[in-house]
């Protein structure tokens, strides 16, 4: 757990699909902040920098599409972790999510440090995500 501890800042967030096409499926301008504490606790927010704004400032106006678009623009949850050093992974289990389906759920992450940087690696349908952070200071 030791090399975890802390808060990490998104560095990139990248897809390569089954075929091997290179994609960034939120932009290139994709931030987030990626936390792990010594008692086991994680969470993880990311988001598109470039946000629209909805047209009111209270929550409870916003429109069908304007939720659509947040939603589409963030992923965020937060639980505990474990790591599987043998593996080399480290283990999210979800307590809640901005994807219901995630919650009750745990989410492996193949990790590797690397210059200052963690990179996680996660496989799914979708392809092989490559997500890089790098320690907040």
């Amino acid at each position: 757990m030791q090399p975890f501890i802390g808060s990490w800042n998104l560095v990139s967030y990248e897809l390569r699909s089954p075929s091997g096409e290179l994609s960034y499926p939120y932009g290139k301008d994709f931030t987030g902040r990626l936390s792990y504490d010594a008692e086991g606790h994680m969470t993880a927010q990311m988001m598109r920098r470039d946000q629209p704004k909805f047209a009111s400032d209270v929550q409870a106006n916003a429109t069908p599409d304007e939720m659509a678009t947040a939603w589409r623009g963030y992923i965020g949850y937060f639980g505990t972790y474990t790591v599987d050093e043998k593996a080399g992974a480290v283990i999210h289990h979800i307590d809640g999510s901005w994807f219901p389906n995630q919650a009750g759920t745990s989410l492996t992450r193949y990790f590797t440090f690397q210059n200052g940087r963690l990179i996680l690696e996660a496989v799914s349908p979708a392809g092989r995500a490559k997500i890089v952070w790098e320690r907040s200071h």
